[in-house]
């Protein structure tokens, strides 16, 4: 080893394979001469409160590819934080974050739907059970495939997509938490997307026949998911108090893309919901749905054999109303979903209840066309 004050002459004439050479002029700077290439390089010692933690060596570049002076500045740089007790090769520390752990990370970031909420501990706790207590940065693109490959076997393809979509999320913030973790390994599966439900034409005349043959208050809550176009938990958990008979507005407060939705009742609607809330007023219930045998208090599953499901009456919901000449923007906004693009976050759709009234009455119109009501 020799050791001289560095100059872009001698690094030159350097013979190859002569091994380490050390600058008198920047502390720690050195040049190794390889069997095939020269390198600069800046080696010191990390010390904290006195005590030597580890010595420690940097490679800076190689010498045909930056000039010294290039070498020495950097070099000044690395040994100001080696000095500081700082190891500059020290990577980031591992967490050790296993997919359980991230799940309650994930849950607790963001603010979820209790049904969001449920869905994920029971992809947890049913499909996920080899790996909820792996660190994530052990899963591997064969775990993930393997575990998928299963799931559709046994339960289907949606199911087995759900859960892969489940843990994908679930390592992207345990990524956030652990920058030790590489990439996401259920990208490297296709994972299949979720089949479009397929919805027939309803025949309106004999779906109402068929309500009518119901209890009045599942009569009245069938028709209503019609005429709404509402998801089924939005529909269920109204209560009597989100009702304004006088003002023919049915007020939704579980929704799916948070917030409320207001939505202005037909003359037909607004008349047999006043009717339903004054029948079930000896129940002293506060729902406008209730069911006093539930947990909840109110009707929990209604789906009934004869009829589309609740899900399915909004596509119906939907196609009529185009059918009644609804125009898109104002047809989205009664079924409560978002607008696309920039302007979209603009509209608030309770603010313009009676601007879609005469397109909710509409819609109520043909229906009540089709179903032969006078």
């Amino acid at each position: 080893m020799a050791i001289f004050k560095f100059t872009e002459a001698r690094i030159r004439d350097l013979p190859l394979g002569s091994g380490i050479h050390r600058d008198t002029e920047v502390k720690g700077l050195m040049c190794i001469a390889h069997k095939t290439t020269k390198s600069f390089a800046v080696q010191g010692d990390v010390r904290r409160e006195k005590r030597l933690v580890r010595s420690v060596r940097v490679k800076i570049g190689r010498a045909d590819h930056i000039r010294l002076a290039e070498a020495r500045n950097e070099a000044r740089k690395l040994m100001a934080s080696i000095q500081s007790g700082i190891d500059p090769t020290a990577g980031p520390e591992s967490t050790g974050i296993t997919l359980e752990q991230a799940l309650k990370e994930h849950l607790s970031e963001r603010d979820l739907s209790a049904a969001t909420v449920r869905n994920y501990q029971y992809h947890m706790d049913n499909y996920l059970g080899r790996l909820r207590r792996r660190a994530v940065a052990d899963i591997t693109r064969q775990d993930c495939r393997e575990i998928m490959e299963q799931l559709m076997r046994r339960h289907g393809k949606t199911t087995g997509a759900s859960v892969m979509r489940t843990v994908r999320a679930l390592v992207n913030t345990a990524r956030r938490h652990d920058e030790t973790i590489g990439a996401n390994p259920v990208d490297a599966i296709r994972v299949p997307a979720t089949p479009k439900r397929e919805v027939g034409e309803l025949d309106v005349g004999g779906f109402w026949a068929t309500t009518g043959a119901m209890s009045p208050l599942m009569r009245d809550l069938q028709r209503a998911f019609l005429l709404t176009g509402a998801r089924r938990t939005s529909l269920l958990g109204v209560r009597r108090a989100d009702f304004d008979v006088g003002r023919g507005v049915l007020t939704f407060t579980h929704m799916k893309t948070g917030g409320s939705w207001s939505f202005p009742t037909g003359r037909w609607l607004t008349a047999t919901l006043a009717a339903r809330m004054e029948e079930d007023e000896p129940l002293n219930s506060p729902w406008l749905w209730p069911s006093p045998g539930a947990a909840s208090g109110h009707v929990a599953e209604p789906k009934r054999g004869g009829v589309p499901s609740p899900h399915a009456l909004r596509h119906h919901c939907r196609t009529m109303m185009i059918a009644a000449g609804v125009p898109y923007a104002e047809g989205a906004l009664l079924l409560g979903q978002r607008l696309p693009g920039a302007s979209g976050g603009y509209v608030h759709q309770t603010h313009l209840v009676e601007a879609l009234r005469p397109h909710a009455e509409a819609l109520e119109d043909l229906v009540l066309e089709r179903a032969g009501v006078a």
